[in-house]
């Protein structure tokens, strides 16, 4: 047994971070630590007890990261390790499936990313965040937490009030729901249908360390396709307000090229296949791929920006960069009103409101 790792873990309504690193600690694959987690009270406190050595790591949701890197810094601690999402997904809780819902059913889901895709898939359903239904409804409900908003719209479902609601799958497994549910996947049974890319940061957990820690610290609980998803969101993402987030879809995972060749042949996509190929067309099975999507959707659902690459694992941060780059000029062609073609033309409207 190795050294003892005091951790503390911070968790959310959607990501129970104790639960996770407790079940990765206990695993057959790491054994060569002796490692004590605690729940921490909140992240200000506990990057100050981090820098006062009370700890040894701290673990959290990544998504409470973002937008208070400054303290981080301040304590002079840094992330030094992630854990891959196990399931980033949420979860459609429904007796059926989107495409077989009834028309005009009423779906509530408190994610607005979320709520474009539902709109989008099906543009007769009636997509509402809980609070604009309690509004149109004229009912006077406060709930005092998340737990209990999910288990109102438990209720009403069962009722028949509603037809369905979104929450995740922690959510859905703590409250112990019976109902049936539908995992809202990033890929389309078939090529064209719905796919439902996840929120920024969905069920990542980042390792925080002090810059003064040995880089080693980490190494036994840390996993590296969690790095690389931290690493490319950050840099994507990491300075973007955490409003503008909420309409943002992002999917980043390791694929292998077999799995890479089985889709392009399924879906008889070239430029699929071209891509696990290298430039004397032999096929690149030996590395692993980082394949990244993003996009955002109108209010309504009926447009989407999105961008996509797949990249050999050993150039994922140039091609970020490049993929930076690529996306603000996207967002911003589509996003700047049409230009007229003669004098007498109306400026045509933009693509797509990034504001709305």
């Amino acid at each position: 047994m190795g050294n003892k790792i005091n951790i503390v873990t911070l968790n959310s309504f959607d990501c129970n971070v104790t639960e996770i690193l407790t079940t990765n600690l206990s695993s057959n694959g790491i054994k060569n630590i002796d490692a004590e987690i605690s729940i921490g009270t909140g992240l200000n406190s506990s990057l100050e007890e981090l820098s006062q050595g009370k700890f040894d790591v701290l673990a959290l949701p990544a998504v409470d990261l973002h937008g208070n890197e400054a303290d981080m810094i301040r304590f002079e601690c840094e992330v030094n390790g992630a854990i891959t999402p196990k399931r980033p997904n949420f979860l459609l809780i429904s007796e059926n499936k989107i495409d077989y819902q009834p028309k005009s059913a009423i779906i509530l889901c408190d994610y607005k990313i979320i709520r474009r895709q539902l709109r989008r898939s099906r543009k007769d359903l009636r997509v509402l965040s809980s609070e604009a239904f309690l509004s149109i409804s004229k009912l006077n409900l406060e709930h005092e937490n998340q737990i209990e908003k999910i288990k109102w719209m438990e209720e009403s479902k069962k009722d028949g009030i509603i037809d369905g609601y979104v929450t995740s799958r922690k959510m859905y497994d703590e409250l112990s729901l019976n109902g049936r549910r539908h995992t809202l996947l990033p890929d389309p049974k078939d090529r064209g249908g719905s796919h439902f890319l996840p929120l920024p940061y969905s069920d990542l957990i980042i390792l925080i360390v002090r810059k003064s820690s040995p880089k080693s610290l980490t190494n036994s609980i840390s996993e590296k396709e969690g790095v690389t998803i931290w690493w490319i969101q950050n840099k994507i993402i990491g300075k973007i307000e955490s409003s503008e987030l909420q309409n943002l879809g992002i999917l980043v995972r390791h694929r292998r090229v077999r799995s890479l060749m089985e889709e392009a042949e399924k879906n008889k996509d070239l430029t699929l296949e071209q891509a696990c190929h290298d430039s004397e067309g032999e096929v690149l099975d030996s590395e692993v791929h980082v394949e990244i999507k993003m996009e955002k959707i109108s209010k309504n659902g009926k447009r989407t920006v999105g961008i996509q690459r797949l990249i050999p694992i050993s150039k994922f941060e140039y091609a970020t960069i490049s993929l930076i780059k690529d996306w603000n000029i996207m967002l911003k062609e589509a996003s700047q009103e049409i230009p007229h073609d003669f004098d007498v033309d109306i400026m045509g409207e933009p693509f797509i409101d990034l504001n709305e």
